[in-house]
């Protein structure tokens, strides 16, 4: 189906533009139509959609603000009606506030979710083809799906509220209007949308009631409008406050106020900044995390003295004391299952300030992160508390992808694929082993079956840092964040007693001092890690993969979640045998069979077919193809499966998987012999001083019969790398 024609036509916005209108027959005729004001120096911009663009151009002019704006671009089509133009004006300002080019005037939150005809099949790429126009012009930067893994397009205050959250947001502002409530408490499990609804309710208190469209609303857009007219006569100017607990995550909200319009980042605090001032309004994100005094390390200093300057009894408060009374109002968001270690403030102070005639509680149910619903939430709690025995079916979701990997190796690699393919994408392990590389940046922290790896090399906003594709996360840099897969990593901490059914943990292989310290109750223990695991599950917006260390959880998480398969493709469909375009579309595949136990017998090499390049990888002239014959490295490459390589041109390969050629020169005229291994190199020094080096080729291997092959001294000069393993196709 051929786009219908989507025309942009840049003005100067002053009143000679509308001597321009006479020529635009969607500006003179009143059809619908998109516009975007802008002014280049000041970088601020306001989306709008009108069927009457010269009364609102001429509005426009005469608004205090927009009126500095220096440039109008009109977006028309003949295929335009109201429901579209509505959608492309709603899908314009959430975008252009996530591609961070312009701040937006547009205070009109909440926006509508339109359904109408031919929404997905047509007008979803009409706004694509807007959005690529409007890159040519310089008014936006990025692609959309660069976009929709930022944080600020994911914590952006310009979505659409569900009704269950419009619902909870008319609560928040009837407790601030009326006073009936001093708090509030919004109970929601992990992804169901409470940080984006706080950044919501601070973006509506610092905007102008004027550039509000509250018909969003629907039936209660009167309600609103009158509950935030009494806010604002009550507070025309509110002290509030941000408070995030967690360090990470606070930076990164940080610089989501930074680039919102009307809000900024010294809005956002840790809660040792609350007991420096009293405020109007203290919202709590994650309130679950805020601390008492136990195990708190380096930090008990600056508790105590929060504490002296309150005039509290240290031994007996918590951060969410201060926060009460800091504040004339509080919002508290709270998750008791996301309560990790035995510093974080007592559910029993929760519950009974639920029981307070000074507190409103709501409730947050609705899964916005994970596609696998409410129903994938539902499993992973089932199966983190041994409820699942009996069940039958695996949970299987079209929308989401839910599996469990035997080879670990192979799980990096395929967290590697989707980061290539939708970015987001990120190893998650429990605290299973210590953090060695925190003080020894050479070493290596998680060990496991050949595997090293590392533990996340920054405490601040890991998952967006530039290495942290090769890291490791835990809990403490990932709560609160998206990820679109999350790999998780279940240590030796956690077991499965198939005696009781029931899972166990070990003490003895938990390394979070300060999550086990002072807990005397191995079940106490026991909550706090699975609350850890049951948290770092609900990351990943597309899927979860999970890899199992000890024997008896794995045996157990089996019977639950389904293995992964490893798709090899025939034959038929990865040889390109029509529209060959060398290096375009496929790359030679080298009639050569490679073992992947020891070296194998001589062969040549010869170009004998072409095959398709995958549509994630750029295409090169380094690339070719073949086939690999064995068991030696099935935990990744499985027998008889046709393998990418690059050629290999120089660099490290510790630690990469590799093609090898070894040749005998007595027999060079009949070819080479060759294998795939996991290659190491390493150099030493003998007795006398003579300096040595060793490569060893390692199996990754089901199969514990196969071995190292070492080649050292004079079986080097006969050894070379020919290519580096890219993918199985």
């Amino acid at each position: 189906m051929s786009l219908p024609l989507v025309k942009i036509n840049q003005y100067d916005f002053e009143e000679t533009l509308f001597n321009h209108f006479d020529t635009n027959h969607f500006a003179k005729d009143l059809w619908p139509l998109v516009y975007i004001l802008s002014d280049g120096e000041s970088k601020t911009a306001y989306v709008g959609e009108t069927t009457d663009a010269y009364a609102r151009m001429n509005s426009h002019l005469k608004h205090q603000a927009k009126s500095k704006l220096t440039s109008v671009h009109l977006i028309t089509s003949e295929k335009f009606n109201k429901s579209a133009t509505l959608d492309i004006e709603s899908n314009l300002i959430k975008y252009i506030a996530g591609d961070n080019v312009f701040k937006l005037l547009n205070a009109n939150l909440g926006l509508a979710n339109h359904n109408y005809y031919q929404k997905k099949e047509v007008y979803w790429d009409i706004f694509n083809s807007v959005w690529n126009q409007l890159r040519a012009e310089g008014i936006t930067k990025h692609s959309i799906a660069h976009i929709d893994n930022s944080d600020l397009f994911k914590y952006s205050p310009y979505k659409t509220l569900t009704m269950e959250q419009s619902q909870g947001l008319f609560e928040i502002l009837k407790s601030l209007a009326t006073g009936n409530f001093e708090n509030t408490i919004v109970d929601g499990g992990a992804g169901t949308g409470k940080t984006i609804l706080a950044i919501f309710l601070f973006k509506m208190l610092s905007s102008h009631l004027q550039d509000f469209s509250f018909k969003e609303f629907g039936t209660e857009e009167q309600a609103f409008i009158e509950l935030v007219k009494t806010i604002k006569t009550k507070l025309p100017n509110p002290k509030m406050a941000l408070v995030v607990p967690m360090s990470s995550f606070r930076a990164t909200l940080k610089k989501v106020f930074k680039n919102i319009k009307g809000l900024s980042a010294s809005m956002v605090i840790g809660p040792a900044e609350v007991s420096k001032n009293k405020y109007d309004l203290l919202v709590v994100d994650e309130s679950h995390r805020l601390r008492r005094r136990v195990n708190l390390g380096a930090y008990f200093g600056a508790f105590d003295k929060a504490c002296e300057a309150l005039g509290l009894d240290k031994h007996n408060c918590s951060e969410l004391d201060w926060v009460l009374m800091q504040a004339t109002h509080t919002v508290l968001f709270y998750d008791e299952n996301q309560s990790i270690k035995p510093s974080d403030a007592k559910k029993e102070d929760f519950d009974a300030l639920k029981k307070s005639n000074k507190t409103a509680t709501l409730t947050l149910k609705s899964q916005f992160r994970v596609k696998g619903g409410n129903a994938y939430v539902e499993y992973i709690d089932a199966l983190l508390h041994s409820k699942l025995n009996g069940h039958t079916e695996f949970f299987n979701s079209k929308e989401y992808e839910f599996t469990m990997f035997d080879s670990l190796p192979t799980m990096i690699e395929q967290i590697k694929l989707r980061n290539k393919e939708s970015g987001l994408s990120r190893l998650i392990a429990g605290y299973s082993w210590k953090w060695i590389s925190n003080k020894d940046k050479a070493a290596f922290d998680i060990h496991i079956d050949g595997v090293q790896l590392k533990w996340n090399g920054t405490a601040n906003d890991w998952i967006n840092s530039e290495n942290s594709i090769n890291e490791v996360g835990c809990i403490h840099t990932t709560q609160g964040y998206d990820l679109n897969y999350s790999g998780i990593i279940f240590g030796n901490e956690i077991s499965y007693d198939p005696a009781t059914k029931s899972i166990i943990v070990k003490e003895e292989h938990y390394f979070d001092k300060n999550g086990k310290q002072s807990i005397k109750d191995p079940e106490e223990l026991k909550d706090f890690i699975i609350n850890i695991y049951k948290t770092i599950m609900l990351r990943g917006i597309k899927g979860t993969y999970v890899y199992v260390c000890d024997p008896n959880l794995r045996a157990y998480f089996s019977s639950f979640i389904p293995s992964y398969q490893k798709e090899v493709a025939s034959s038929e469909q990865i040889f390109q045998t029509t529209n060959i375009k060398p290096f375009e579309n496929s790359v030679p595949l080298y009639g050569l069979q490679v073992a992947a136990g020891d070296f194998g017998e001589l062969q040549q090499i010869e170009d004998v077919a072409w095959v398709k390049i995958p549509d994630n990888i750029r295409p090169s002239k380094d690339l070719f193809a073949c086939q690999v014959i064995g068991e030696s490295m099935n935990k990744i490459i499985p027998n008889g499966a046709y393998c990418l390589f690059r050629k290999y041109s120089g660099g490290s390969r510790n630690g990469q998987i590799v093609l090898v050629e070894h040749t005998n020169l007595q027999d060079s005229d009949f070819g080479s012999c060759y294998t795939i291994k996991e290659y190491e190199s390493k150099k030493y020094e003998d007795a006398d001083g003579w300096k040595h080096q060793s490569i060893t080729l390692k199996p990754i291997s089901t199969d514990s019969s196969y071995k190292n092959i070492v080649l050292t001294d004079d079986a080097l000069t006969s050894f070379r790398v020919l290519g580096v393993f890219e993918c199985v196709l």
